[in-house]
């Protein structure tokens, strides 16, 4: 059969295996294949022979430039960009681009977020190049995929983290599999990244300050008509969306993402794609260059793409499904069941490390999850609640109990047939789903950085503890048995197949002493000795970089809670209560002169009355809510302000947001200062 021809070449932007086949000499490129897989250097001599190589490559593309492309603790990208030329002494421009440059470059780290490891005057910055990802080109610059750290070698960005845990997972799985008889060079977690956003027209984003400045609307009474309908989910996108996911398409195919599934949402304006599984740490580059191509490719169609993850009220938010699962370098997938009874004892065997993993580091998980945004989602009828549990359904937990019976012989005895992952458990935060686990609670604005480096520790400590026993054993599979049993017995009470958004399900989680932790209580959580010691057990992070995570984290809550309240009063009194007080005079003339004309104007004296009282109530929501901002500032630490975020400021921007919402109501259209939902969403 003929391959399809069609208008570009897949990754023709990525310098990946295929052109370094080609441009390198076959010893580099198998020193280059494995440095990625053993996650060591190269030698200079290679780095050499690859810059050269990625060079010339990249200047027959017409590219001029180049930067060190790394990850910050912001969960956006980085770059600073290069000259690929230099003058020589006869002032001819030459090319240079070294094994020197392309390995190491030094920038100004000071206004990067750091979490206090730095002071301003430690301006210093160190890139480095990441072997295990390839080099692109982006918007005619060649792009080097790097980690970022302070001259001192404390850990700047999500990347580096992202690779430990990544090595980590590998060594443990590696000696589960090597106790069972197995031969397997390496194991990966492999992820892909489903991603929800939103498209409203650029004209009508422009007209909302706090689109503009926060990313979601802080004020908009509900719709008329939302998503009752279930009418968007799954409909053919119009032209306009047909064309822009065209293009998104076409850009990511040339840097060798390839979009699987793309659709039109539950809620209107709201589409998803998801990309093909990759490695781990390539899906965390490559979901980062799909944010950055929707915005980029809305914008050329007169749309603005928002990634928030609640943009609008009354409608559902917005989720990164982060699906997550390992596999060995020959492509088996180690949570797969199989068809013998030593397939289905190492099924069972890695799903009880997963299990156990997210037990006992549910806080960690959802630490990595939570944000300011992400709170408006969450538990809202639409997403995860914040009490983490696992989803196995009722064909594999039967599986399990007869798996931890006595009639069960490990290794010999197949299980009884079992059709994996049936039915979807949509409200379920972390649910198996036949060969992998699919995280819901991540937000869609959020780098999954940080999940999987949490998720990937984990599981490396649980295989780690059932590495220590299983080699320690005289007989292999009566162990396996016992862990087995051991592991589901202690740790069920995560397991939960029902409807996570049901009150009763509240109740049994509390009897079940299942944590419904806050933002900033799982944010707290990051310090506590039982997580820091499971990130430096596996040299991942350590206890330094860790709190600086957390304070990065509160300051980012407080930042963004006290940002939402500065926009929320502005647009109050700047825009809303300047236009409703025009209205009211309109309303006056118009009473006063029926008055005059001995007309009743009952009608208009009743709209002056109740939008006055709702106008005044107002005034007193937003001059409580100045209070707050200015209590705010009084307050010493990030945490005793990401406290006063949560209960106070937050509350009483809820509470303004209600009042103004009722007042959107007796207002005309025509006289409101910024485009409705109605406008927005549906015309």
């Amino acid at each position: 059969m003929k391959k399809q021809k069609i208008g570009r070449t897949f990754a023709e932007n990525v310098f990946d295996d295929g052109k370094m086949r080609k441009h390198l000499p076959k010893c580099t490129y198998m020193a280059i294949v494995h440095a990625r897989e053993n996650y060591v250097d190269l030698s200079e001599r290679d780095r050499e022979i690859y810059a050269n190589a990625v060079c010339k490559w990249a200047l027959k593309k017409g590219v001029t430039r180049y930067t060190h492309w790394f990850q910050p603790l912001n969960d956006y990208t980085a770059e600073k960009r290069d000259s690929l030329f230099s003058i020589d002494k006869s002032y001819n421009a030459v090319v240079k681009f070294r094994g020197k440059e392309l390995s190491r470059g030094e920038g100004d780290a000071s206004s990067f977020p750091s979490g206090g490891m730095r002071q301003t005057f430690e301006a210093r910055g160190i890139t480095e190049w990441d072997v295990t990802s390839y080099a692109f080109v982006k918007d005619g610059c060649l792009c080097v995929p790097c980690t970022f750290k302070g001259f001192n070698g404390e850990v700047l960005d999500k990347k580096t983290p992202l690779l430990r845990s990544c090595k980590a997972l590998d060594t443990q799985a590696l000696r589960v599999l090597k106790a069972l008889g197995e031969k397997v060079n390496h194991v990966f977690s492999v992820v892909g990244a489903e991603q929800e956003y939103f498209l409203i027209d650029k004209t009508l984003y422009e007209k909302r300050k706090d689109l503009i400045y926060t990313g979601r609307t802080l004020f908009g009474a509900e719709p008329v008509k939302g998503q009752e309908f279930d009418d968007h989910y799954f409909r053919p996108p119009s032209k306009r969306i047909a064309d822009f996911r065209r293009e998104v398409d076409d850009e990511l195919w040339k840097l060798g993402i390839l979009v699987k599934t793309e659709h039109n949402e539950v809620a209107p304006n709201q589409h998803e794609l998801a990309p093909c599984y990759t490695r781990a740490n390539l899906a965390c580059d490559y979901n980062q260059l799909t944010m950055e191509t929707l915005k980029k490719v809305a914008d050329s169609h007169g749309l603005t793409c928002l990634l928030h993850e609640k943009p609008f009220a009354y409608v559902n938010g917005s989720g990164k499904h982060n699906n997550w699962s390992l596999l060995t370098d020959g492509d088996e997938n180690l949570l797969e069941i199989g068809n013998m009874g030593w397939q289905n004892a190492r099924f069972l065997l890695f799903l009880a490390a997963v299990v156990k993993a997210v037990d006992e580091y549910s806080e960690l998980l959802v630490a990595t999850i939570s944000s300011a945004g992400n709170d408006c989602r969450l538990g809202g009828y639409e997403a995860p609640p914040q009490v983490l549990t696992v989803f196995l359904g009722e064909p594999l937990e039967k599986a399990i109990q007869y798996a931890t019976s006595k009639k069960w012989h490990c290794g010999i005895d197949a299980l009884p047939s079992v059709t994996v992952g049936v039915d979807r458990n949509r409200t379920s935060p972390f649910a198996f789903t036949g060969n992998k686990f699919e995280f819901r609670m991540v937000g869609s604005s959020a780098s999954i950085s940080d999940v999987n480096t949490v998720l990937n520790t984990a599981v490396a400590e649980s295989l780690k503890q059932f590495a220590d026993r299983l080699e320690n054993s005289t007989d292999v599979y009566p162990t396996v048995k016992q862990l087995i049993a051991e592991t589901f017995n202690k740790h069920k009470k995560i397991i939960f197949d029902g409807n996570n958004y049901s009150e009763n399900w509240a109740i049994e989680a509390k009897r079940r002493n299942l944590k419904c932790a806050t933002t900033v209580s799982s944010i707290e959580s990051l310090s506590n000795t039982h997580n820091i010691n499971l990130l430096e057990k596996h040299s991942v992070l350590n206890h330094r970089e860790m709190l600086a995570r957390q304070q990065i984290l509160l300051t980012n809550y407080c930042n963004t809670v006290r940002v939402e309240c500065n926009v929320a009063e502005q647009m109050y009194r700047q825009q809303i209560e300047p236009s409703v007080e025009s209205y009211l005079k309109e309303l006056s003339e118009i009473a006063k002169n029926k008055n005059d004309l001995s007309i009743a104007c009952e009608l208009e004296v009743g709209k002056i009355d109740k939008i006055t009282k709702l106008l005044k109530l107002c005034n007193t929501r937003c001059t409580a809510l100045q209070k707050h901002l200015q209590k705010l500032t009084t307050l010493e630490t990030e945490l005793q302000k990401a406290r006063y975020c949560e209960t106070a400021l937050l509350p009483a921007l809820d509470s303004l947001r209600k009042c103004v919402d009722r007042l959107e109501k007796y207002c005309p259209e025509i006289t409101w200062p910024m485009p409705s939902y109605g406008k927005m969403l549906f015309e």
